[in-house]
């Protein structure tokens, strides 16, 4: 929801590339708002927005233009190419620089608007999508967007992009060049959400890149049509944007009220802990607040009492989505699923909870909590037992019943009766206690393990577990790697176990493929950090993806959570119940906020009409 790029890409893009989409050039057809094209295309139903609309509803449109935002980014970066593996790309690149065919409304489950493409045509069933170009659209050297661009950008992210790009657009059957403003996909059928995912397509300079040149990593100033341009790179500490006075796209409604600073600036930290103090010392002015010890106890200055600093609660109406303890079940220490669920019964969730979180937090019991799309507390409907026939083998009785719930523990930090459970389970998978080790009877190997962590609080999270699992004779390492090796450690599978988030919105679609499919277990880069290989998994997201009424659709993702949840994949962990954001009172938020929580670029500088600086703090 959130696009970048490069001209260190200095190499033209190859006239041959290019060619081979182009057949004679027939004329151009009639204008774009000719008989047949649509405004928008929803997922399900209608836009909410009607032709002709002049913004969205989550913005200001009189929202002033001017000052500046710095923001906060724990890590580092070394690349401007966000589109392919290799690399730590930049914050912001795919949201200030590269733009996509159309825009997502962000008060809708799943609905784009015009952007590059002003308009479009859809088959009626979804076989085909065709893209009219806007004749203003330009790159931010000023060359013109057309189709040659739009045909470059899919070929090299269908060969070369990240995996979840060439899952996506292998999927194309065809793609035509019908004038030099209109491009045809012709797609594979059965995948009502794939003219949405190529929707989503960002569109890459033909003029400026060639296929050797974008598999690079990339620290030269991008060229792209979006409303910012990168103005200072000082790799891995910063990085500033600054707002194009020339951006072609400044008066389109779906991007009235947004883009208002005149420069957005990214600070790096290596540490959680720097960075919330240069939050409190106006260092940077806005932080997304995750850990309610902070946020209870850890606000306590001047800054706070005076209204200077403010801590926002936004509502949020997407669901939840999973953050979870991720079993690596390409090890062979978590091959066994009793063993996994043996673990699971030792999270002492109310304990870990009051004790390090103030209680804050509420406990996930699934892939899509906190909507209408989780199975928990629910008993599988008809359709969804149909679609489940083929494949009860993988779905717990009481996950189909929709009585299971994850175990909570008892608070008092001791879990006895979740020891005893998990021990049966590891018994039952072969490992006995030997001399104060919990060891496999058969092959005399211990039970031990390496949790992967990436921050303080990670680390922390993970030492309270740990001293637990230490109870039953079980070793866990816990090893901190910066941000850089984490990076890399995950795009490889090289982890035992790690903490990952997989947000989720109300319309999930191709991206649970690049997290849960077969096809992407093996494959390095994806987001299947499980290693989830499963016949079962694989049929729910196809029946998710060919769903054509929400009846439907609603059945598969919860099957599919279903079969998630019966796999014993992840240790479900927390989720907060609304968006919170520590920012100073100079950052000014619209008065609604969108589905999607709160959107920086519908924000605004309170003092921009009188200054183009960060204002007095």
């Amino acid at each position: 929801m959130l696009r970048p790029f490069a001209v260190g890409f200095l190499a033209l893009a190859s006239v041959a590339l290019i060619a081979g989409h182009l057949a004679a050039e027939p004329a151009d057809p009639a204008p774009a708002a000719a008989t047949g094209t649509q405004h928008a295309i929803a997922i399900h139903g209608r836009p909410r927005h009607p032709d002709g609309f002049t913004a969205f509803d989550y913005v200001n449109p009189q929202a002033p233009k001017g000052g500046r935002a710095v923001i906060g980014v724990l890590g580092t970066y070394d690349s401007l190419n966000p589109l392919i593996v290799k690399g730590s790309p930049a914050a912001g690149l795919r949201d200030f620089v590269f733009e996509t065919l159309l825009t997502r409304g962000l008060d809708e489950p799943f609905t784009l608007y015009g952007l590059i493409a002003e308009r479009i045509e859809v088959a009626d069933d979804r076989s085909a999508i065709t893209f009219h170009l806007d004749s203003r659209a330009r790159f931010s050297d000023g060359h013109a967007i057309d189709a040659d661009d739009v045909l470059f950008s899919w070929k090299v992210l269908r060969d070369f992009g990240r995996p979840n790009h060439r899952s996506y657009y292998k999927k194309v059957r065809q793609a035509l060049r019908l004038s030099n403003r209109v491009v045809r996909f012709d797609l594979e059928p059965g995948d009502r959400e794939l003219p949405l995912i190529l929707g989503l397509m960002p569109v890459l300079p033909a003029h400026l890149v060639s296929e050797a040149s974008f598999q690079q990593t990339s620290l030269a100033a991008p060229v792209g049509s979006g409303p910012y341009k990168v103005a200072v790179v000082d790799p891995g500490r910063s990085l500033v944007y600054a707002r194009d006075p020339d951006y072609w796209g400044r008066d389109l409604p779906a991007n009235r009220g947004r883009f208002n600073f005149d420069e957005v600036r990214f600070d790096y930290y290596r540490d959680d802990a720097a960075m919330f103090e240069a939050l409190k010392s106006g260092a940077i002015g806005l932080r997304p607040e995750e850990d309610p010890a902070r946020w209870a106890e850890g606000y306590g200055i001047d800054a706070v009492s005076a209204g200077r600093l403010k801590k926002s609660a936004f509502q949020i109406g997407l669901p939840a989505g999973m953050t979870a303890l991720v079993f690596n079940t390409r090890r062979k220490v978590f091959a066994d699923a009793r063993v996994r669920r043996a673990l699971i019964e030792m999270f002492d969730f109310a304990f870990i909870n009051q004790s390090l979180f103030h209680g804050l937090y509420s406990r996930t019991q699934s892939y899509f909590e906190r909507s209408d799309l989780s199975s928990a507390g629910r008993a599988a409907d008809d359709r969804e037992k149909a679609l489940l026939a083929p494949f009860l083998a993988e779905v717990r009785p009481e996950v189909l019943a929709g009585t299971h719930t994850f175990p909570t523990g008892d608070g008092t930090g001791r879990n006895r009766d979740n020891q005893r459970a998990a021990f049966e389970l590891l018994r039952s998978a072969g490992y006995a206690m030997r001399g104060g080790d919990l060891v496999h009877t058969a092959t005399g190997e211990p039970l031990a393990f390496e949790m992967l962590a990436a921050s303080a609080a990670q680390e922390r999270l993970f030492l309270v577990y740990a001293r637990d699992l230490e109870k039953l004779g079980i070793k866990v390492r816990i090893r901190v790697v910066d941000s850089a090796q984490y990076q890399s450690r995950i795009k490889t599978y090289d982890y035992d176990m790690m903490q990952w988030r997989w947000p989720s919105s109300l319309s999930p679609g191709n991206e649970q493929l690049f997290r849960f499919s077969s096809e992407v277990a093996r494959r390095d880069g994806s987001f299947n950090f499980a290693g989830v290989e499963s016949k079962a998994v694989d049929a729910m997201i196809a029946a998710m993806l060919a769903a054509k009424e929400s009846e439907e659709f609603v059945s598969a993702v919860r099957a599919l959570d279903r079969v998630l949840l019966s796999g014993d994949y992840v240790i479900p962990l927390f989720h907060l119940e609304k968006q919170w954001v520590a920012h100073w009172a100079d950052l000014v938020p619209p008065e609604a906020t969108s589905l999607f929580g709160y959107q920086l670029d519908t924000w605004w500088h309170a003092e921009a009409a009188t200054t183009t600086g960060a204002g007095t703090r």
